[in-house]
């Protein structure tokens, strides 16, 4: 059940906002979700989102931590952090700055991607392993992180499909997101109106993310939660499901 928190990550491929005008009415900042993270139906760790101001940008921080009974045989403690620039009039922010700090189990990865808008590309560095590589990006492209926020601010319509590139620190993904329908679903803080969401990612290579295929249920309303998201495994099924926070206007 190797990376139990992908799915919290992945998820980063929804949680969004709209970096300009219009972000009040895309979601609250600060903005913190709290999800309960399981394991074939087994609360097995706990994840938070959340988003801050500091003048014209905005930190998102995600972290994953496995409960106490899970810790004595598959620790997991991730922390994912993005700054994103604000954007002027209808242009969406753009990334500046991306770490993720992976620890799940024997399995560790620390690494920084820092952008370049005008050069269009971006320099990453492994922290670990003392390497440094610069590649090209595309004038569409956000990290995990960031990429969530820019597409709950969009208009999600059943039948269509959202394109976009995302950068994880290692590779540059194509997803396509696909918003397959409207769906009225119980959580353990009520009952939601959303929209299913698939996320497809594809590498230049033609490769596909070790994460299992992925669901995600968002608010069908103009905040656009995240409220659900489950993602096949190598054992069983995870699943986060959101449990508390402070996003409500």
């Amino acid at each position: 059940m190797k990376k139990l928190a992908q799915l919290a990550l992945c998820a980063s491929l929804l949680l969004p906002l709209t970096l300009s005008a219009s972000l009040a009415s895309a979601v609250n900042v600060p903005e913190r979700l709290v999800y309960d993270v399981s394991w074939t139906g087994v609360k097995s760790a706990t994840t938070v989102h959340e988003v801050t101001a500091h003048g014209e940008e905005f930190h998102m921080v995600s972290t994953t931590r496995s409960l106490p009974w899970m810790a004595t045989f598959f620790p997991v403690d991730d922390r994912t952090e993005s700054v994103l620039t604000r954007g002027s009039g209808e242009r969406f922010g753009t990334p500046k700055f991306y770490r993720q700090n992976i620890n799940e189990g024997k399995y560790r990865a620390l690494r920084e991607a820092h952008f370049d808008p005008v050069r269009l590309s971006v320099e990453t560095k492994d922290l670990l392993k003392k390497t440094e590589k610069r590649e090209a990006i595309s004038p569409v492209t956000y990290d995990s992180l960031s990429c969530i926020y820019f597409i709950r601010s969009l208009d999600l319509v059943p039948g269509k499909s959202i394109h976009i590139d995302i950068y994880d620190a290692k590779r540059l993904w194509k997803a396509e997101i696909k918003v397959l329908r409207r769906e009225e679903i119980s959580t353990p803080i009520g009952r939601f109106k959303t929209l299913v969401v698939q996320p497809r990612l594809k590498s230049s290579e033609g490769k596909s993310p070790r994460a299992g295929e992925m669901t995600v249920w968002i608010s069908d309303d103009s905040l656009r939660i995240p409220v659900m998201m489950t993602s096949k495994a190598k054992l069983g099924k995870i699943t986060a499901t959101l449990v508390g926070g402070s996003y409500w206007p």
